[in-house]
């Protein structure tokens, strides 16, 4: 497996990030911990959180786990910090009063002494960035977190950060976690150039689309028991569109051709698309772990990508996944 760096900074990386989302609900903390051994045993060395993530518990499990197994310092690990903790005033956002004690309480949780690294989840459109990047630089200087990125961020925001970390001498994002995948390639426009520009890895999450290019769903208003759109709601529902599923279907007959599945070819197309660094799986069952895991040794052929950009035209969606974030006007 050919490891790649996080960004500029040298640290390598398996192409593929275990994503901890669904620990401690749907997937229960006996099953996460098995899937996070499993995925350290298969070669991936990668773990993203978020504090926010079934109210703290999936932190919980993985401190645990890299507790247990004794592979902390082998895993770079990853969480997030922005979305509301508590029922304060202040228990959302990017103030400082808010980051530095959340990262506090992510430490506990993680059972660790640093965070490898640190991201904001969202923007705050009301905080100025320089508040906020002191107040990490401020945490890198401690010791308790190496490198700082974001997710989720406009392309001019990202720039916005890196010139206020340049002028100031302070802490700079070293990464962007986007929302990116075959039905939805809108940060190909501006973020992707960018990123390669000045050195940001690029960690795109819901590289399946929600389980929508793994041909979860046959029609547009029908939610199998337990899928991502069944359990999630409107946001998410709003991005089964027919055209997705056409696409999805098309996807389908492209990786039985291959000899893949669904979910592995449209996994493979993500992670091998110019300036991707690893993109974040998100594993519910030990299946769906073991389908991507055979992507860490596989590459996309370059004489496939016209067939992708067939399906949707580079720079262009079909379906929304920006629709969680607060600054994004267009909707599909």
């Amino acid at each position: 497996m050919d490891y790649r760096s996080l960004g500029r900074t040298g640290v390598m990386v398996s192409p593929l990030c275990l994503g901890a989302m669904n620990f401690g609900g749907p997937t229960d903390e006996a099953d996460s911990i098995a899937i996070i051994n499993f995925a350290l045993d298969g070669g991936i060395n990668f773990i993203d959180t978020a504090n926010v993530y079934n109210g703290g518990e999936s932190e919980r499990i993985v401190g645990k786990a890299l507790k247990e197994n004794g592979k902390r310092e082998h895993v770079v690990l990853a969480t997030k910090v922005h979305g509301r903790i508590g029922n304060g005033p202040n228990d959302q956002g990017n103030s400082r009063y808010h980051i530095l004690k959340a990262c506090e309480d992510s430490l506990r949780r993680l059972q660790t002494d640093t965070i490898d690294l640190y991201q904001l989840h969202r923007p705050d459109l009301v905080v100025p960035q320089d508040e906020t990047l002191r107040a990490c630089d401020d945490l890198v200087r401690a010791g308790k977190v190496r490198y700082i990125g974001c997710s989720t961020h406009p392309a001019w925001m990202v720039m916005e950060a890196l010139a206020t970390s340049e002028q100031l001498g302070i802490a700079r994002y070293i990464s962007e976690q986007p929302p990116y995948n075959l039905l939805d390639r809108r940060i190909e426009n501006e973020l992707v150039p960018l990123c390669q520009k000045y050195g940001l890895a690029l960690l795109p999450w819901s590289p399946l689309a929600g389980g929508i290019l793994a041909g979860r769903y046959q029609q547009k208003d029908a939610y199998p028991e337990g899928s991502r759109a069944e359990r999630s709601g409107a946001m998410f529902r709003d991005r089964v569109t027919q055209t997705a599923l056409d696409v999805a279907v098309a996807l389908g007959q492209m990786a039985q051709e291959r000899g893949l599945t669904s979910s592995q070819l449209a996994l493979l197309w993500c992670k091998d698309q110019p300036g991707v660094t690893a993109p974040i799986i998100g594993p519910r069952t030990m299946a769906h772990l073991e389908d991507a895991l055979p992507l860490l040794e596989i590459t996309l052929s370059d004489a496939d990508r016209p067939l992708f950009d067939a399906l949707v035209h580079p720079g262009n969606a079909v379906a929304d996944f920006h629709n969680s974030n607060p600054w994004m006007k267009a909707r599909i």
